[in-house]
């Protein structure tokens, strides 16, 4: 019986021991690590990886699609989502865009058809202009307005016909 009460009062000591030499250690872990920590008892349940886990494992360039993919589809959102007010604002700059472009390039047009022949006038017709310059004849007829704005056309003594100043 003694013995028994010795090994009783020995294993209360070296628990007490064991209780007071037990340190606590802190460690960061996120809750993933938690919820997806293997269970020893189960050995063939597969274990799904975390999220960090799976973006980690990705190449830059993959990085680079991803990120491309995403904006893409953003700006698609965008242009759905989007008011027919803006739609009808966005139609209306990308027009005078155009219009402008287009007067750049009668003017040009102009230019490089003085330097051929230095002694002359310019006179074009709108028809002509916009064969040449593949546009449509109410186009040209436009930019043409815009640039006798701008003093850098004037009309033609004969209907559809314009002297361009250079």
């Amino acid at each position: 019986m003694e013995d028994s009460n010795q090994r009783g009062r020995s294993v209360a000591e070296s628990s007490r021991r064991a209780r007071a030499s037990t340190s606590v250690i802190f460690a960061q872990s996120g809750a993933t690590d938690i919820l997806l920590m293997p269970n020893p008892k189960m050995k063939n349940v597969p274990v799904m990886p975390s999220l960090a886990d799976a973006l980690s494992s990705l190449r830059l360039h993959w990085w680079v699609a991803l990120i491309i993919c995403a904006l893409g589809i953003a700006a698609i959102c965008l242009r759905v989502l989007e008011t027919d007010g803006v739609r009808a604002k966005r139609s209306e700059r990308n027009k005078k865009k155009e219009l402008r472009s287009l007067a750049e390039r009668i003017s040009s047009y102009g230019k490089g058809v003085h330097r051929r022949y230095p002694t002359g006038d310019v006179v074009v017709s709108e028809q002509d202009l916009a064969e040449q310059l593949r546009k449509r004849p109410d186009a040209v007829a436009t930019a043409l307005d815009l640039l006798l704005r701008e003093q850098k056309v004037q009309r033609a003594s004969l209907r559809g016909y314009w002297k361009l100043n250079v």
